[in-house]
C-alpha cells in the first residue's frame, strides 16, 4: 500500500518533499491535476468533482490513504467527501488540520470548548476559492476564540508558479502582502494557505517583515502524517512509486525538476 498525495498542480510537491524527508520508508504516489489547474478560480461543485476523480485514480493505484496537499480541495471538497463519498477502508486527509493544531496549540481530537490562544491577529494568504469557503475561519472558530482573521485572496500567484514565471509570482506576492497590510496593519502571524506558496516563502517573509510569524504547511503536514502512521502502522517500502499528471508529462516533469532540483519523470494519469 502506498500513500497518495494529490494537488491541483505542482504545489503539492512542497508537501511531498517534506514527507519524503520525514518518512523515507513510506511509498508515495503523487498526482497533479495540471490539466485543470488552478482550482482556486473554480466553484465548489467543480472542485469537488475534480478532486473525487483524482482521489479515485489514486485509490485505483493502490493507495488506501490520500492526502489532499491542496488547500483549495481541502477547503471546498474534503468535508463533503468524508461525509458521503470516501469508500469503506479508505481515508482522505487534508492539510488544514496540522495548521489549525499549530495555531491553537491543541490536538484535533481535543473537543473541549474554544479558548483564547496566543495569536490574536492572523493574516491568511490563500486562493480565491479557499478564501470564499471560509473553511479556515470555521475550523479555527471551533477551537479558539477572539482570533481576528484577515484573508487575502492571492489571485494569479498559482498560475505564475505553474507557468514557471517566478518573477511575476514574486511581484504578485508583494502586491498581495501590501493589500493585506492595508486591511490589517499589524498581523502577529501569517498563514500561507496554499501549498504552492512555500515556493515563494522567502518573498512572503521578506515582504511581511521580521515581526510576523509565518506558518507554512509542508513540515507541519509531514509531522502530522508521521504521527498518524505511527498510530496506524502497516505502510512500508519507501520511495515515491509514481509521478502522475493529467497535463503534459514532459512539461510537468521539467517544472517539477526545476522546483525539486532533482530529476523527476511524470507519467500521464
Amino acid at each position: 500500500m502506498a500513500v497518495g498525495i494529490f494537488d491541483s498542480g505542482l504545489g503539492g510537491l512542497t508537501v511531498l518533499s517534506a514527507l519524503e524527508k520525514r518518512l523515507p520508508d513510506v511509498p508515495f504516489v503523487y498526482l497533479g491535476d495540471s490539466a485543470h489547474a488552478p482550482y482556486g478560480v473554480r466553484d465548489a461543485d467543480d472542485i469537488y468533482d475534480l478532486t473525487t476523480s483524482a482521489v479515485q485514480r489514486l485509490f485505483d493505484a493502490g493507495c488506501d490513504l490520500v492526502v489532499l496537499a491542496c488547500n483549495t480541495a481541502s477547503a471546498a471538497a474534503l468535508r463533503r467527501m468524508q461525509e458521503g463519498w470516501v469508500p469503506q477502508g479508505k481515508r482522505v486527509l487534508g492539510v488544514f488540520v496540522p495548521l489549525i493544531e499549530a495555531l491553537t496549540e491543541r490536538q484535533w481530537g481535543d473537543n473541549s470548548p474554544p479558548r483564547e490562544v496566543r495569536i490574536q491577529n492572523v493574516a491568511l494568504f490563500a486562493t480565491p476559492a479557499t478564501v470564499r469557503s471560509r473553511a479556515f475561519q470555521r475550523e479555527l472558530a471551533f477551537r479558539a476564540i477572539g482570533v481576528d482573521v484577515e484573508a487575502q485572496a492571492c489571485g494569479g500567484v498559482v498560475d505564475a508558479i505553474e507557468e514557471g514565471d517566478m518573477v511575476l509570482a514574486e511581484a504578485l506576492v508583494r502586491s498581495h502582502v501590501d493589500a493585506l497590510f492595508r486591511k490589517m496593519p499589524h498581523p502577529q502571524a501569517a498563514v500561507l494557505g496554499c501549498t504552492h506558496f512555500p515556493l515563494v516563502e522567502d518573498v512572503f517573509r521578506e515582504a511581511l517583515g521580521p515581526n510576523v510569524e509565518v506558518y507554512s504547511q509542508p513540515d507541519l503536514v509531514a509531522a502530522a502524517l508521521a504521527d498518524y502512521l505511527s498510530r496506524h502502522p502497516g505502510i512500508s517500502g519507501g520511495g515515491t512509486r509514481a509521478w502522475l499528471t493529467t497535463g503534459d508529462p514532459r512539461r510537468v516533469s521539467d517544472r517539477a525538476t526545476q522546483f525539486l532540483r532533482r530529476p523527476v519523470t511524470f507519467e500521464r494519469a
